[in-house]
């Protein structure tokens, strides 16, 4: 298998998951707290492999970066959910991510992405968009979603160019989540004064098997922005929109408006664009 087409399969796969851990922090009554098991979760399961990857010399400073960065965007997504619908703050910080990536990626560091590609990412964040039309979003929900979405291309590009950088694409993964569950849980537990240790009590099962997931969904990620062009791969990471309307719909039982329909099928059609181009 070519080594574009396994990213692309990751990307694909990594979005849906990631649509499923968003949903069930989304659903936790203490968003903080559930994105705090979450993280905590997913650094415990990859704590012993540090003793098996190695030390991730030449990406530090990549490391360094993401952690910030993922620190801010935490916090701004946990503050989206918390005033904003799933189905109206999902789709704007969602769409604004690969469009500024695409920007930094291709503009400013001069990574490579073929004419159909680039049209497909334009495709997939104007089709994100059309998803929320008509959605109400307040004034601070929609700023605290699109500083998410400027947050999420950040850290993108940042760790696309750091698991390039280190020893090997495992090496940054494990150290990612590591890092990532350390900074979540005690930026939280300052935030909140410790009142996540409480709220986790009653969190603790869907935490967990969010934080199982989100192994699979940014680690798949993070493998496959070290096999090929960050753009287009981000950008097929939004396909997860699909499966997030999908639960919106049979699970939630939200309505499917047209703007809906029309914005998957936008994303579906920028997908095969990104695909063949």
């Amino acid at each position: 298998m070519a080594p574009f087409t396994l990213a692309a399969l990751l990307m694909i796969a990594s979005g849906s998951i990631h649509a499923v851990v968003n949903a069930i922090v989304k659903g936790g009554k203490d968003k903080a707290a559930g994105r705090a098991i979450t993280d905590a979760t997913g650094a415990v399961i990859l704590l012993p492999a540090i003793a098996f990857v190695p030390w991730p010399i030449g990406a530090w400073g990549w490391l360094a970066a993401s952690a910030v960065l993922h620190a801010f965007y935490l916090y701004a997504l946990v503050r989206a959910y918390a005033i904003g619908d799933l189905s109206a703050v999902y789709p704007v910080l969602r769409g604004t991510a690969p469009l500024i990536t695409a920007g930094v990626s291709i503009g400013i560091l001069g990574d490579h992405a073929t004419n159909g590609q680039i049209a497909g990412i334009a495709v997939i964040g104007v089709a994100m968009f059309v998803m929320v039309s008509g959605k109400h979003i307040g004034r601070a929900a929609l700023g605290w979603s699109l500083l998410t979405g400027a947050l999420i291309a950040s850290y993108t590009v940042i760790d696309a160019m750091g698991v390039r950088a280190a020893p090997s694409p495992a090496s940054y993964i494990v150290w990612v989540f590591v890092q990532m569950g350390f900074v979540v849980v005690v930026l939280f537990g300052v935030l909140t004064r410790g009142g996540i240790f409480t709220s986790a009590r009653a969190q603790w099962k869907s935490g967990m098997i969010a934080g199982l997931l989100s192994v699979f969904t940014y680690g798949g990620a993070l493998y496959a922005l070290s096999l090929g062009p960050t753009a287009p791969l981000a950008a097929l990471r939004e396909t997860g929109m699909v499966t997030a309307l999908l639960i919106a719909i049979l699970v939630l039982k939200e309505r499917a408006t047209w703007g809906r329909v029309v914005g998957v099928l936008g994303i579906l059609a920028g997908a095969a664009l990104i695909l063949v181009g």
